[in-house]
């Protein structure tokens, strides 16, 4: 029986291509005006990011326990092997809950074979490494060679994005409310990136030329073979930023392939309207994995 990925919405790929490639999917919750909504489900990332424009105060929550349980105990009753890639655990409760709930399903299934990878991912990051687990799971990939190839993936994943707006991080307490209205008047953009799953600032730097400009330079000092992966860029309803950050990419390194996706509310309510995110690999494992049905030697 083919092996069943199973990923969140902190993963920011369009519910049609999960559909597309039959990715069972969790929604993170999003809460705004008196209302729950499941992201990417019943609310569209734009409408998270005009209401966070009009002043809204949007928050959010780990996937729902009860549907997350439902779904595991729909796979552990058909015997279906399962790989679930969780959110960071450093940014969500989501990856702590659905190794509790797995803990649940395994004392009526003791058989099921589910294993929760924390990928200490998010957005696009996390997503390419979904992205890649079902192109392997259909390829009919070994169970826990899959398993093991997948961590390796998200251990490699880089990811550097900047927001637009310092207000939006203030609101969620990331930073104070006087250094985002300084740093509003001054135009200065923050770079950060993801370091064992947390958020961490890089760099600061004056006007949004300079910090794609230094983007794209760090992905030079960082990636491995860029011409041979698919570049990740997510953005926070700024498909033109996107766009012009893909064009130096290219000019630059040659690289000619891409996914370009918007970060979704659960993500999106916390980064605010213009953040741009940018994900590829710090090195090329693909030829470190060999494929036992292929007559070659496996390994990591």
């Amino acid at each position: 029986m083919s092996i069943q990925i199973i990923t969140d919405s902190g993963s920011d790929l369009p519910y049609s291509y999960l559909q597309k490639h039959n990715i069972a999917f969790l929604p993170l919750l999003v809460h705004f005006n008196g209302e729950e909504y499941e992201d990417f489900i019943t609310i569209e990332p734009k409408q998270v990011y005009d209401a966070m424009r009009n002043g809204q105060i949007v928050k959010t929550a780990q996937s729902n326990p009860l549907k997350m349980k439902e779904l595991f105990t729909k796979y552990a009753k058909e015997n279906r092997p399962c790989l679930y890639i969780a959110f960071s655990s450093q940014l969500s409760g989501t990856y702590q809950t659905a190794m509790a709930i797995r803990s649940e399903v395994l004392e009526e299934y003791p058989e099921f074979q589910l294993t929760i990878i924390d990928s200490k991912c998010a957005s696009l990051g996390q997503g390419l490494v979904v992205m890649k687990a079902a192109e392997l799971a259909e390829k009919g990939m070994p169970y826990n060679l899959l398993c093991e190839t997948i961590v390796s993936y998200c251990r490699h994943m880089e990811h550097i994005f900047t927001v637009d707006n310092l207000e939006f991080l203030a609101r969620g307490g990331r930073i104070s409310k006087t250094a985002a209205m300084v740093g509003g008047l001054l135009n200065i953009k923050p770079l950060l990136h993801v370091e064992d799953g947390k958020l961490i600032p890089l760099e600061k730097l004056r006007g949004r030329k300079k910090v794609l400009k230094r983007m794209v330079e760090i992905m030079g000092e960082r990636g491995d073979d860029l011409q041979k992966q698919v570049i990740g860029i997510s953005h926070g309803d700024d498909e033109e930023a996107a766009l012009e950050l893909k064009q130096l990419i290219e000019k630059t390194y040659g690289c000619t392939r891409f996914f370009i996706t918007e970060i979704g509310g659960a993500i999106g309510a916390h980064a605010g309207p213009g953040t741009l995110a940018l994900f590829f690999l710090n090195k090329q494992i693909e030829a470190k994995h060999k494929v036992a049905y292929f007559g070659k030697t496996t390994g990591v």
